[in-house]
């Protein structure tokens, strides 16, 4: 994935700035208003000064109509952070091109995004990664280091190895989505804003994983991925189907006159998933992995006001 974005990509990128519906509770200091009163130049309220305050706050004005002491507060300014779940099983590695690829890069946008404006990032990269999924030691230890990288980003400057560790991001192996998503909630220190990529296809569903994420308090904009082939498959007659992540077979026989029941039944589960997600509030996007990056970024998360 040599340039996971382009350069044309990142410029229209940097113009933009996430919203969040929530003011951030950080206790980092960024360029976010919150609920904190500090000495932004925002006004905030008053309150009755108290002995030991600082005079450099002091409304002269209000004291000249009212003749009492108020202090002028004012919305400290904190960064927002924003946790990027990525599904790195080996059901991702699927597809032309591959969904996980276009995680990455739906990853690597909405992390620069939040970069350039002083927010702090961190992906969440699910399952761990295990020695048994290395040809050695070494790729193994380079993997760990990649994804501890990515554990907390912060600045713009941090934009360029963001984006090399992103392209170094390995998967493979199977993955539990409820478990991997909880575990991430409760790991949290502040909530924030919670993109989820994946293709949503855990045989264990998706509602407690995800519920979890909102439970804790998290604004939550869920992106499912899926191949090409997935949404529209080429391959008729008698078949053996090889579950990617758990090796299972499957014979099944599947003619041409059964693609319209096929196509319904993906068209169905994206449906309730996109209804669930709506019910909670939750933004939903449901993608190929064929799809132009610029449609998503630029036109349907913008749209959907994920970014402005």
């Amino acid at each position: 994935m040599a340039g996971i974005l382009t350069p044309q990509l990142l410029r229209r990128l940097e113009q933009f700035q996430l919203l969040a519906a929530r003011r951030a509770k950080s206790s980092s200091k960024g360029e976010r208003r919150s609920r904190a009163r500090g000495q932004s130049v925002e006004f905030a309220d008053h309150r009755n000064y108290v002995v030991g305050d600082d005079l450099r706050y002091l409304d002269w004005n209000l004291f000249g109509r009212l003749d009492r002491l108020f202090l002028k507060l004012y919305e400290e300014e904190r960064e927002l952070p924003v946790r990027i779940f990525i599904d790195c099983s080996e059901s991702m590695m699927f597809g032309t091109p591959p969904k996980f690829d276009f995680a990455r890069q739906v990853a690597a946008a909405v992390g620069y995004v939040a970069l350039c404006g002083f927010d702090r990032v961190a992906v969440c990269p699910f399952p761990e990664a295990r020695p048994v999924d290395f040809d050695d030691p070494a790729r193994f230890n380079l993997q760990t280091a990649v994804r501890g990288a990515l554990r907390s980003v912060r600045g713009r400057k941090s934009a360029m190895q963001y984006f090399q560790n992103l392209t170094a991001l390995r998967g493979g192996g199977p993955a539990d989505f409820n478990a991997s998503l909880k575990r991430g909630a409760m790991e949290a220190r502040q909530t924030g804003l919670a993109i989820v990529l994946g293709d949503f296809l855990d045989p264990g569903g998706y509602e407690p994983g995800l519920n979890a994420l909102i439970g804790r308090g998290f604004e939550v904009n869920v992106v499912q991925i899926l191949a090409p082939e997935e949404l529209n498959p080429t391959a008729f007659g008698d078949l053996r189907l090889v579950d990617s992540e758990t090796g299972a077979l499957q014979e099944v026989t599947f003619g041409k006159f059964r693609l319209a029941a096929y196509r319904q039944s993906v068209a169905n589960y994206v449906q309730r998933l996109r209804e669930f997600c709506q019910s909670r509030g939750m933004g939903f996007f449901s993608v190929g992995s064929d799809t132009p990056l610029e449609d998503l970024l630029l036109k349907q998360l913008r749209a959907s006001e994920i970014w402005a």
